[in-house]
């Protein structure tokens, strides 16, 4: 298989410099936090318990984490291969122990939540991401924008370091890959995306199932929550927006948590008039959480960027306190800029 057009975008010898420093943890024998984003979706999660399976299997004391507390997996991905091998930021080993810190889809330090502490604390950290808006943290950088999804860097990885994958490794990444280009539907999916997906298949990947899981099936309270959300679903003309939000009451009342949200902003975007949808969800500490999407031409990221987040052309999302009506005005505000 020749080298993926995304592979220009790293530094050169940069896999070269992420095997080195993970031989060095292998000799000291230094356990390993290998930490997906907050509120991680299918590539973070996919990504982070495919090389905590694989990088295992070659010697290193891995152990997989979501840097917030309680640690919550979306159901659709509680079956993931290794889930039960997550902990939560309390248990980890102490950043003095630990000999490295690796990331998974993390544009900053800022996404890691409670992981970012071994940053602060100048553990060495190797980063896998695929974000425009990444902060250049991290001691190794294995960073390609044009990536579709940031598990296709880690599939390149464990290639680098001859691990095969088995099944339950390509279960992993397939997860990230399909989730990540929209059931390989969005504008990122290349042909190295499509040719990593067969090489999954082949090793075993139960992709019905998956499909299944993932992207038709949703609990009673996920459904009435859509529900509440199409409710009250508003279309602004003259941006091409359609935006709505999900309340803390609403949240409580179906007894789930804003994992059950993330997929709400694929069904609001598949709005005939949106050229950019928008989703709001509320925050514990009272703040909101929002996710862009857009079609073809409105460059979502750097919306998302100029509110303090930031994320992918046409996928990206941010932190901001207000009122939802406040909140959308700036977004209006914002898309109305030439």
């Amino acid at each position: 298989m020749t080298s993926p057009a995304w592979s220009a975008d790293l530094d050169p010898g940069a896999f070269e410099a992420a095997a080195a420093l993970l031989e060095d943890v292998r000799r000291r024998g230094a356990p390993v936090v290998v930490a997906a984003h907050v509120s991680p979706d299918g590539d973070a999660l996919g990504g982070a318990l495919a090389l905590h399976l694989g990088l295992s299997r070659w010697g290193l004391a891995t152990i997989p984490t979501v840097g917030e507390a309680p640690l919550k997996v979306p159901a659709a991905l509680a079956e993931l291969p290794g889930v039960e091998d997550l902990l939560p930021p309390g248990a980890l080993p102490r950043p003095d122990e630990a000999g490295l810190v690796i990331t998974v889809d993390a544009a900053g330090p800022d996404r890691l939540g409670r992981i970012a502490r071994y940053l602060e604390a100048g553990v060495p950290a190797l980063v896998l991401d695929h974000h425009a808006s990444s902060t250049g943290f991290g001691d190794v950088r294995l960073v390609a924008p044009r990536a579709a999804a940031t598990v296709q860097i880690a599939a390149e990885l464990l290639r680098a370091l001859k691990i095969g994958f088995d099944r339950d490794i390509a279960t992993c990444l397939y997860v990230g890959l399909v989730t990540d280009t929209g059931r390989f539907g969005f504008e990122n999916t290349d042909r190295s995306a499509m040719e990593l997906a067969g090489e999954l298949l082949d090793a075993g990947v139960p992709h019905a199932e998956l499909t299944a899981r993932l992207f038709d099936t949703r609990s009673l309270g996920e459904l009435r929550l859509l529900a509440h959300a199409l409710q009250r679903l508003t279309f602004v003309p003259g941006v091409a927006l359609v935006h709505t939000h999900i309340t803390h009451a609403e949240l409580a009342d179906a007894g789930l948590g804003l994992e059950a949200v993330e997929a709400m902003i694929d069904v609001v975007r598949s709005a005939d008039v949106a050229e950019v949808a928008l989703v709001l969800k509320p925050a514990p500490d009272g703040t909101w959480k929002g996710s862009l999407r857009s079609r073809r031409c409105v460059d979502v990221g750097a919306v998302a960027t100029a509110l303090g987040g930031g994320g992918h052309a046409r996928a990206a999302g941010f932190d901001a306190a207000g009122t939802p009506e406040e909140i959308v005005a700036r977004v209006v505000t914002l898309l109305r800029e030439p």
